[in-house]
């Protein structure tokens, strides 16, 4: 699959098969991405502002959220795991080349405030990053109070996305999801941000700066009657 970046020294996307799959700006503090800025929101009320926290960051791209969450909470950590090491150079950052759940599985007992996980095979995420033995050990690895971040695709009427989602239901306490709205009613394909812990979540702040945020009870509804995945 190729891969390659496009833009200048201010502003670069990198494209994957054809597709738009990261980018960074000059100012790390800009997420152009409408998703990637839902997944910046979920971090920005997550802990109190300015707080450092550890990240671990399952698909890395460019390292956007990297660099926001250095620009945003100075003192923090991340550490980043991509399975292309193509990728990797031309995100500028020191990169873990290996899968992301055989990386997960190295990582110590809550060791990270936040996991990220952004990563595709093409337009899917990878079946064995979505299943309950996998949210197992994001669990492992998160520090009490830590927060599971998602992003995922799927075409309507989200057979797939569905299932992923109604697997994190089952092992976090708390689940919201974040899309657009034509996402969520099932009128196009586009990108799903599912945010979980096993604490209670500020969704009144979250929907401050976005109304398309689903609680727990709406989620269980968008989920309903929708089998988990398992290995």
């Amino acid at each position: 699959m190729s891969v390659r970046v496009v833009g200048d020294g201010s502003s670069r996307t990198l494209v994957v098969g054809g597709l738009e799959a990261s980018h960074v700006d000059a100012d790390p503090r800009h997420l152009e991405f409408p998703y990637m800025r839902r997944m910046g929101d979920v971090i920005d009320v997550a802990a109190p502002a300015g707080r450092p926290v550890r990240v671990l960051h399952l698909g890395g791209g460019l390292g956007t959220l990297a660099r926001y969450i250095a620009a945003t909470r100075p003192g923090s950590s991340s550490h980043v795991v991509d399975i292309d090491p193509e990728v990797a150079r031309l995100s500028g950052l020191r990169v873990e080349v290996a899968d992301a759940r055989e990386a997960l599985a190295r990582h110590p007992r809550r060791a990270y405030d936040v996991v990220i996980g952004d990563v595709f095979d093409g337009p899917r995420t990878p079946r064995h990053l979505t299943t309950r033995e996998f949210l197992a050990d994001v669990r492992r690895v998160l520090a009490p109070g830590g927060v599971y971040l998602a992003n995922l695709i799927d075409d309507p009427p989200h057979r797939i996305a569905r299932r992923q989602i109604a697997t994190v239901l089952g092992a976090f306490s708390e689940t919201l999801l974040l899309a657009e709205r034509p996402v969520l009613t099932g009128r196009r394909t586009g990108n799903l941000v599912v945010a979980a812990a096993d604490r209670t979540l500020p969704v009144a702040k979250l929907r401050r700066r976005s109304q398309d945020v689903l609680d727990r009870g709406a989620v269980e509804v968008f989920c309903e009657g929708v089998k988990p995945l398992k290995d």
